[in-house]
């Protein structure tokens, strides 16, 4: 299976198909004591890439994943300051504008907010905050948006998309639904078991599917015709 830079490639798969497990070792998390079959080749002109700097990750739960202790303005200010040597005044200043980028209202106040004070789509746009602050090339979300409700879902994605079209990013995005992986997807990866079944363009994927698990996938959802979410609430993203 290839990434190919600046696509959008949607891995789906039921629970324990190995999507979590792909993801975490193309970012390099997986524990060094665990065993893989394979190689994961990087073209890329310098070395292996790193986590935070070139690879952007975005956690299932935003709540495990921010520190419960520490204003979120800090915590997307130390990943710019690690990665791009900024003074921690330009940091600041950095998160600030990422925290309007992900659209979370008014920024000023939100820097020093901690976690608990925000709801779960508000923590998820902070954490996609903190993995685009360095500027990398690859975004991983891993099931970045099963811990939220429908609508939230829609409006997540939705910021996903725009995020990765305006910073050119490559995106590698992990789910259990199809549906939601259509959306912007440019291609998608069925796994099962560990085993890649299937690998095609999204509309090749939905139209056409050619392996019986993904149609099994594509049966087992409802209203993969209906009107995006978003689109029927008309809320920005």
């Amino acid at each position: 299976m290839e990434v190919h830079a600046g696509e959008r490639l949607a891995v789906i798969g039921e629970s324990g198909s190995g999507k979590s497990t792909l993801a975490l070792a193309v970012a390099g998390l997986l524990a060094g004591s665990t065993k893989v079959g394979g190689t994961i080749e990087w073209l890329l002109p310098a070395s292996h890439p790193h986590l935070g700097r070139d690879i952007g990750f975005v956690f299932q739960d935003p709540s495990s994943s921010l520190d419960p202790v520490m204003p979120v303005g800090k915590q997307i200010a130390e990943v710019a300051r690690t990665h791009l040597n900024l003074s921690w005044r330009d940091s600041y200043a950095k998160a600030k504008t990422l925290l309007e980028r992900v659209r979370l209202p008014n920024p000023d106040a939100t820097v020093r907010a901690y976690p608990h004070r925000l709801s779960g789509g508000q923590k998820q746009r902070v954490a996609i905050a903190a993995a685009i602050a360095a500027g990398p090339k690859l975004l991983i979300a891993d099931e970045a948006t099963s811990a939220l409700d429908t609508i939230v879902q829609a409006e997540i994605v939705a910021l996903i998309r725009r995020l990765v079209a305006e910073d050119g990013m490559t995106l590698l995005f992990i789910s259990h639904d199809i549906a939601l992986a259509a959306t912007l997807a440019d291609r998608i990866a069925v796994l099962r078991r560990g085993e890649l079944v299937e690998l095609g363009e999204t509309r090749q994927i939905i139209d056409a599917p050619g392996h019986a698990y993904t149609r099994a996938l594509l049966d087992a959802h409802l209203g993969l015709d209906a009107t995006p979410l978003l689109e029927r609430q008309g809320t920005p993203a």
